[in-house]
């Protein structure tokens, strides 16, 4: 393999060996997307969250097997990135919640798209 992180197919796409059809590169907006949301949970957390803002002791809860600590990371990052904001509840008590973003909530045709998908096409495990 290359140095750079490209396979050694590169190399032979940039020599002309392969047809330019093998040689096109994986889009960057699907690179994008799965750098996100294929991260493990992240898809859950969102799946979760289009339903309605939820608190964080019932997302925990929705999500079976995830810690708190990961979900506060996929939490921060789903942030960052600007498809989900906190909503303190100063209550008493004092409650933190989540909600998707006009731009996170935009993501709903396509989950469920690949949610039928998985349905029709992957065995359940």
């Amino acid at each position: 393999m290359a140095g750079n992180g490209e396979h050694e197919s590169g190399a032979a796409c940039e020599a002309g060996i392969h047809s330019p059809e093998a040689c096109k590169r994986v889009d960057s907006g699907i690179t994008r997307v799965f750098g996100l949301l294929g991260k493990r949970w992240t898809g859950l957390v969102v799946s979760v969250l289009l339903q309605h803002p939820v608190h964080f002791a019932d997302l925990r809860r929705a999500i079976p097997g995830i810690s708190e600590r990961m979900l506060s990371d996929r939490l921060t990052e789903l942030g960052v990135a600007g498809l989900v904001v906190r909503e303190v509840d100063e209550g008493p008590p004092l409650r933190v919640a989540y909600r998707l973003t006009e731009a996170g909530a935009a993501l709903e045709p396509a989950l469920k798209e690949l949610g039928l998908w998985a349905e029709a096409h992957l065995p359940e495990g």
